[in-house]
């Protein structure tokens, strides 16, 4: 891959976490109104028929042979359903400190580990360096905040949940990137995102009567649209075709600016503190994804 064009993966992938990262935000918002499964449902749901008109307008054809569609269905069961359902109720049973570390922390570390089973990936002392850099740099901006880490028994089923998280949610990158060579990411993205949706619904019955659907004002929707079109729907294409693109191991230590998009969030939405931990381990892990970014050895392709 030539150097400019490598410069164009890496950006997209920053930009997809800072968008993910402030709609910790956004997202706060809307399920002031919305359960959270609920909430998680609508933003998928929404944005389905999206991917498929993508799809269709792109690639000309929206299908995939039957012999992948099963092992699809198990990315949606496990990387859309699972997954989302995992992290709202971390959050729901432990301190965002605690979810957010240990959330996103250990993800690209398990992506690393995990490599061999699905593809062969070059694993450099740089990446390793700069991987080990960035997440020092996101421990100094979660742990910095004023609510620290707990490990206390009465947040310990939340802090499994969020660590089963970054299990899952390496395994589940790890496991699109053969599928993304024989499809497009817009293709891949599409289907895992269409049997989540088909998995997800269940968990939803409960929530719809509790919404006051004729009392929806102008922050509901827009939560609602955020999620749909930037998050997902923008966020989900460019994400994958990124991580295809330099490796999966790479790719996810981008998963570190999460954090610090969410605290400035915080910051210019909710007035919440910024302190110079939290400053400093901004700097710390920018620096460290430069020091990834800039390697000009490129990592061996993948299925190399």
């Amino acid at each position: 891959m030539k150097q400019e064009r490598r410069w164009v993966y890496y950006a997209g992938l920053a930009v997809v976490a800072a968008i993910w990262g402030a709609n910790f935000g956004v997202s706060r918002k809307g399920m002031e109104t919305f359960d959270p499964v609920l909430f998680a449902f609508l933003r998928f749901s929404l944005a389905l028929p999206f991917f498929f008109l993508l799809l269709k307008v792109r690639e000309g054809s929206v299908g995939l042979p039957a012999k992948e569609l099963l092992r699809l269905a198990v990315l949606g069961l496990f990387g859309v359903s699972g997954l989302e359902i995992a992290v709202m109720y971390s959050i729901k049973y432990t301190t965002l400190a605690n979810a957010s570390l240990l959330n996103v922390a250990p993800w690209p570390i398990f992506a690393a580990l995990f490599g061999p089973l699905f593809l062969r990936e070059r694993i450099t002392p740089r990446l390793v360096t700069g991987g080990i850099a960035a997440m020092v740099g996101v421990c100094f901006i979660i742990l910095g905040g004023g609510e620290g880490f707990d490990l206390s028994s009465g947040h310990m089923i939340g802090n499994l949940l969020a660590l089963a998280v970054s299990v899952v949610g390496a395994l589940f990158n790890l496991a699109c990137m053969p599928l993304m060579q024989r499809y497009s990411a817009l293709r891949v993205s599409t289907w895992f995102t269409a049997f989540g949706v088909l998995f997800m619904f269940p968990f939803t019955l409960p929530s719809w009567g509790k919404v006051e659907w004729t009392a929806l004002g102008g922050s509901e929707y827009t939560a609602i649209l955020f999620n749909v079109f930037v998050c997902t729907v923008f966020g989900f294409v460019v994400w994958n075709a990124g991580m295809f693109k330099i490796g999966a191991a790479r790719a996810n230590f981008f998963r570190y600016v999460v954090p610090a998009s969410a605290v400035g969030a915080g910051y210019l939405f909710f007035d919440e503190a910024f302190t110079g931990w939290q400053l400093a381990g901004t700097v710390f892990m920018a620096a460290a994804l430069l020091w990834i970014s800039i390697e000009r050895r490129e990592p061996a392709p993948i299925g190399a």
